[in-house]
């Protein structure tokens, strides 16, 4: 089995059977079989080897990025004109996709960005509460029940050839001090760098989104 084939493996066998708190919905976009046909041409694209890869984490998918197309940070858009991969959502882009893809074209494109790393999330699934995104950290029940989804799931990515030295952290505020937290417990990594989350800079700092890029690029080149 390649890279590929076992990320793909782990993404269909991602369930949650814990009972969530009133109102919350589990965002699970590999039950759709258009979805899972786009995740497949990814990442036997950019994964079909056998190669370690360094881990990013974000929080978990929303409704317009991975919670469409399955693969974090990208959403439909970035997923055909960048990735070369046809697929017939709506062509609608996402802000922190905007700010991915373009970190990843000024380290040298996809082939060399997703053949060094893989991004994930501390919760691969994600949750809406009355039609609207859910950070995993927003209902502390929530967090409390999901908190050994969060460690298996990652115990499990960690077995895809991971290096365990370091680790990127997608926010520097609530999902980093998790992380932090639970690698105290569990010594994942050595090390934690938290980065700011690219949503935060897109709405707060969009300004500045060429000092971010290069921020992003010393650690990703």
């Amino acid at each position: 089995m390649t890279l590929a084939d076992r990320i793909l493996a782990f993404y269909q066998s991602l369930t949650i059977t814990s009972k969530l708190p009133e109102g919350v919905e589990v965002l699970n976009p590999y039950t759709n079989s258009d979805t899972f046909k786009f995740c497949t041409a990814f990442y036997h694209k950019y994964y079909e080897d056998n190669d370690p890869r360094i881990l990013i984490l974000g929080i978990n998918p929303g409704r317009y990025g991975a919670g469409l197309t399955g693969i974090p940070f990208t959403d439909p858009v970035k997923l055909e004109m960048v990735c070369g991969i046809s697929n017939n959502l709506t062509k609608k882009a996402e802000l922190s996709a905007n700010f991915i893809y373009q970190m990843i074209g000024a380290v040298g494109g996809p082939e060399i960005f997703f053949h060094k790393y893989y991004i994930s999330s501390v919760s691969p699934l994600g949750f809406i509460k009355e039609g609207r995104n859910l950070n995993y950290y927003d209902l502390p029940e929530l967090q409390q029940t999901l908190h050994d989804f969060f460690i298996s799931t990652l115990n499990t990515q960690l077995q895809f050839g991971i290096f365990r030295d370091r680790c990127y952290c997608l926010g520097e505020g609530k999902n980093y001090e998790f992380l932090m937290k639970l690698n105290k417990q569990y010594s994942f990594f050595k090390e934690i760098i938290p980065l700011p989350h690219p949503r935060f800079i897109m709405q707060y700092r969009r300004k500045k989104i060429s000092d971010y890029i290069a921020l992003y690029s010393k650690h990703f080149i």
